[in-house]
């Protein structure tokens, strides 16, 4: 499975934004590997941080002027939120750059692979808890629940997944159903077999 989501983010044209105004930011979404399944590293983020206080969402943050990369960025994030060492990640590819509504980022999602059971190490300031979710689960229940809301006066498609009463939605759930898309898509056993 490793080798099939490699190959298959390799080569996905995946769409990379370029749009003023915006604050850079990247996450990881991190992949591990638990008795012949794969699973999914979510945080629930605490209560005090500024953006998407209690939300679950990936590990990651805003683009700071020393980061080499968006990349880096991501794998630095992950280890200031929940100690995962940049070392111990297997990064496969990226997806497509998606524009936030609320806080006003473009987010490049990172996918990698990481060793389980893992001894993260929370920062309370930032991360009240890790979520695994079984990617079988995910895959299960995609397409996600929709609503629609109004935000700045239009209405927008919202989706979410609802894993054991945590609510993954917002961007982290286009993230999500954009992976199980790439994923499940006939054309990519096609692309990569």
């Amino acid at each position: 499975m490793e080798t099939y989501i490699r190959e298959l983010l390799q080569t996905y044209p995946h769409r990379e934004l370029s749009v003023p105004g915006r604050r850079l930011a990247a996450v990881l979404i991190p992949l591990y590997q638990h008795q012949g399944d794969y699973g999914v590293i979510f945080t629930q983020r605490s209560e005090t941080v500024y953006h998407h206080r209690g939300q679950i969402s990936f590990p990651g943050g805003g683009h700071e002027t020393q980061d080499m990369s968006l990349q880096h960025t991501a794998l630095r994030e992950s280890a200031e939120e929940i100690g995962l060492q940049p070392d111990h990640v297997q990064v496969l590819g990226q997806l497509d750059d998606l524009l936030t509504t609320g806080s006003n980022y473009l987010v490049r999602p990172f996918v990698g692979t990481i060793p389980y059971p893992y001894p993260f190490v929370l920062d309370p300031h930032e991360t009240a808890s890790i979520i695994e979710v079984p990617l079988s689960w995910l895959r299960q229940h995609n397409p996600p629940e929709q609503v629609y809301r109004q935000h700045d006066g239009r209405l927008v498609q919202s989706f979410f997944f609802d894993y054991n009463e945590h609510v993954i939605w917002g961007a982290t759930a286009k993230i999500v159903k954009q992976f199980l898309d790439l994923l499940d898509s006939p054309d990519a056993t096609k692309a990569v077999g």
